[in-house]
């Protein structure tokens, strides 16, 4: 119970991120450097969930993987346009 706690809540955390992204087309003050670790760390956390078996660090990580590999990928996609702003 509390893993599934927990997980909501770290994973809710990147929601309102996505979606200011996806409005506003806008990454400029997001850190390329800190969203490439956290995908890195995401993805060993599901490895690891996957390996001990634990359901709710499996789907919480599939979840944030999703949303900051989203983030990630505006984030370089946006990256020359704003730029040049």
């Amino acid at each position: 119970m509390i893993g599934f706690l927990a997980a909501i809540c770290t994973t809710s955390a990147f929601f309102p991120q996505a979606y200011k992204v996806y409005k506003t087309k806008r990454t400029r003050d997001i850190s390329l450097g800190m969203f490439w670790l956290l995908v890195a760390g995401t993805v060993l956390w599901l490895i690891y969930g996957i390996i001990i078996e634990s359901f709710p660090i499996i789907i919480a990580n599939i979840v944030t993987l999703n949303l900051a590999g989203y983030i990630l990928y505006k984030k370089i996609k946006y990256q020359n346009r704003e730029y040049y702003q």
